[in-house]
């Protein structure tokens, strides 16, 4: 008797417990991204603009160094990055150009678009499956930062509460991220020449 008068308290507990709200996910989101902070990020991003079309990038990025692989059409352009060296990758002509980052290059990166979203937008629950919470977020009337976009539609995994996706529309360009994953190694960060076997490198630097 005593344990099914524990079973029932405990469906009771079940049912009568107040469920997350979406700003309590996202930050719980953002909280978890930060504790795997330092073990690399891997992410894609599927970008659509008119004219151009669509095109894929796939970033590694672990504290300064980063690589970024960009596929349009046949086309593959991939560039590591060191912070204060770049090392591009041109398949089209086979080639490896070195040179020097870009002193004013902005150091921002789209993974920053899952920071402060319950600071700058209004955040609903679209719907909820068994794996993921879908969560729809509209900019608020006092975030005033011109780039960021009118709507965004975050996915965030049940269990792990990671990002599953992120879509996002702005001045005409569509953009989503996906397949966000962590940990990263020094290997896929760091420029090698095998890397591009029969590659002509040009050192630009001065």
């Amino acid at each position: 008797m005593k344990k099914l008068v524990n079973f029932v308290c405990f469906l009771l507990m079940t049912v009568v417990a107040p469920a997350q709200t979406p700003e309590e996910i996202l930050t719980r989101m953002e909280e978890e991204m930060s504790k795997h902070e330092k073990e690399g990020l891997i992410m894609t991003v599927d970008t659509k603009m008119p004219i151009v079309g669509t095109m894929s990038i796939k970033s590694y990025m672990l504290g300064d160094k980063s690589r970024t692989e960009t596929s349009v059409k046949q086309y593959k352009i991939i560039v590591w990055s060191d912070g204060k060296t770049d090392w591009t990758y041109d398949s089209k002509n086979n080639v490896v150009e070195i040179q020097h980052a870009k002193p004013n290059a902005d150091d921002s990166n789209d993974a920053e678009m899952f920071s402060g979203i319950t600071d700058g937008y209004d955040v609903s629950l679209k719907k909820e499956t068994a794996d993921a919470w879908y969560i729809f977020c509209k900019k608020s009337k006092n975030n005033k930062d011109k780039d960021d976009p009118g709507k965004m539609d975050v996915v965030v995994a049940k269990g792990t509460y990671f990002p599953i996706s992120l879509s996002a529309k702005a001045y005409g360009v569509s953009m989503t991220l996906r397949d966000i994953s962590f940990g990263v190694t020094e290997e896929q960060v760091s420029f090698r020449p095998e890397s591009v076997p029969g590659a002509q490198i040009v050192d630009k630097r001065k």
